[in-house]
């Protein structure tokens, strides 16, 4: 699978405030980010894991950050009412509706997520079903 994951920001004290706002449902906490001498960032995990890491930061290279056309980050979520919940905060925190909560049967039988852009472009998905359980749970979502 991954370690981490991590989308540049142009914005960052907004970014943040989004993410804090729509990964909350999805049981992610944002945790100091250590210093390893790179850009500013800001890391969210499941309480008590180290890993998987879900960063926003300022790109290492100093160039503004954009979006990737085709990128898509998928948040798994521990129950049908936190994709709902991730959704709309994503809503009513300043991010775009690619597609509400619902069950998207061409992708498995229980399937149930929802799409959206962050602030600055980035695809984003949240869905629950039951061979992700496993997943979730083992944070203490």
């Amino acid at each position: 699978m991954f370690s981490h994951i991590i989308l540049g920001a142009r914005d960052l004290a907004r970014l943040t405030a989004f993410y804090d706002a729509v990964l909350a449902p999805l049981g992610l906490v944002r945790v100091d980010e250590p210093d390893d001498g790179g850009p500013a960032g800001s890391m969210w995990v499941l309480p008590g894991r180290g890993w998987p890491q879900f960063f926003v930061q300022l790109p290492f290279n100093g160039l503004p950050a954009t979006w990737g056309n085709g990128t898509q980050v998928s948040f798994a979520a521990p129950s049908r009412a936190a994709v709902e919940a991730a959704w709309q905060a994503l809503v009513e925190n300043g991010g775009f509706d690619e597609g509400g909560p619902g069950l998207r049967p061409g992708y498995g039988e229980d399937y149930y997520g929802a799409y959206g852009r962050d602030p600055e472009g980035n695809k984003l998905c949240f869905v629950h079903c039951v061979a992700l359980e496993p997943l979730t749970l083992r944070g203490g979502a």
